[in-house]
């Protein structure tokens, strides 16, 4: 038996669950280590059904979220990560050359040394 990865409404996304990172950092990772053809194909997945996933995550409380809704909230989160790429880079990283790396997330306890 498969575990369900995402709320059934949203069962159509699974194939983009590993967008469903916990971190800013992770989903950023994840940008940069993909293709334009995986990112375009999770953004144009996710722009269908932004508006029906945040719908539907309104419906609990954000620190109580169960797992397959904790992956759906994720993956909007990733969403607003790879817009940049698809928008207005046309690349995964941005075109000025900097390493987006060097901008440490909120989540960062501490500054990685450069």
């Amino acid at each position: 038996m498969n575990q369900q990865l995402l709320p059934s409404a949203f069962a159509e996304l699974e194939p983009f669950a590993d967008w469903a990172l916990d971190s800013e950092s992770g989903r950023l990772e994840k940008r940069l280590a993909s293709s334009m053809e995986e990112i375009q194909a999770f953004y144009s997945a996710m722009l269908g059904r932004i508006e029906e996933a945040l719908d539907y995550l309104n419906g609990f409380p954000l620190d109580q979220l169960p797992e397959a809704e904790q992956r759906l909230m994720n993956m909007t989160l990733a969403l607003a990560e790879v817009w940049v790429a698809v928008e207005l880079y046309k690349r995964p990283d941005h075109p000025f050359g900097l390493d987006m790396r060097r901008f440490v997330p909120g989540e960062a306890n501490s500054i990685p040394p450069v």
